[in-house]
């Protein structure tokens, strides 16, 4: 079992793998979800409107581009 419970001393654990963690899952969340808009766009337009292919295909390369520009930003995470 744990040690007494005077043992802990808030603020003093390493939690540079939960950080880390965090970082890769709001990524994952962040580039998955653009994805999947893009071919959400292109299924839609593709099949369910007269755009067709073509107009579903220019419509999720330009939400993809303005995506990534939108998404990658500038600014770096400030240091722990």
């Amino acid at each position: 079992m744990a040690g007494a419970p005077s043992d802990y001393h808030r603020g003093e654990m390493d939690i540079a793998e939960q950080v880390s963690t965090f970082h890769l899952v709001m990524g994952m969340t962040k580039w998955g979800s653009l994805a999947m808009a893009s071919l959400l766009s292109l299924f839609v337009l593709w099949f369910c409107t007269p755009a067709g292919f073509m107009g579903g295909a220019a419509t999720a390369v330009v939400l993809l581009v303005l995506g990534v520009a939108l998404l990658k930003g500038g600014k770096e995470a400030p240091a722990h």
